[in-house]
């Protein structure tokens, strides 16, 4: 685990309708959602598997969805059906499991996303700032491990004591 600096960026990203999920989502929007997002050169990092927070859904829509990361200036292409949304500079909580055969990857995610579910960031210092940014996942390959990334933001360990004391 470790925590990353996100920088002010911008979201280019297919939303769904009813899939809150990768599979359910892949049901209704299809495939070809991945390899659109891989041809764009501006991208920050590889496209990801986002869960939005209540605050960047729109009604109708689902809470996952695919995009990509690009620079706060991204004045590139959106493709027909895609939204382009601002995300503020952000702390984010990642999480990487060992590598794993590709056949149990579903058990793999399963598993990382329960711990996360669990996990309190308190001892180090953060709590869970879930409305600041999607949470997010990376293709999981099991050469590098499975990632997955939840924002974060720094609280002090003596406003966690009193806020626990009343």
């Amino acid at each position: 685990m470790q925590v990353r600096n996100f920088p002010k960026r911008k979201l280019l990203l297919k939303r769904g309708v009813a899939g809150n999920d990768y599979f359910t989502y892949s049901e209704e929007v299809g495939c070809d959602v991945w390899g659109l997002l891989c041809s764009i050169k501006e991208a920050l990092y590889e496209p990801v598997g986002l869960w939005l927070p209540d605050s960047l859904c729109l009604p109708g829509t689902s809470r996952y969805a695919q995009g990509v990361e690009v620079p706060d200036d991204y004045s590139g292409v959106i493709p027909e059906g895609f939204d382009l949304m601002d995300l503020p500079e952000c702390k984010m909580m990642m999480f990487q499991t060992a590598p794993y055969d590709d056949l149990h990857f579903e058990e793999v995610i399963m598993n990382l996303s329960e711990v996360i579910d669990n996990y309190d960031p308190t001892p180090f210092g953060y709590g869970w700032d879930d409305e600041i940014a999607p949470r997010f996942q990376l293709d999981p390959q099991g050469w590098r491990g499975y990632i997955e990334a939840r924002p974060v933001k720094e609280v002090l360990l003596a406003d966690i004591y009193y806020e626990n004391q009343g």
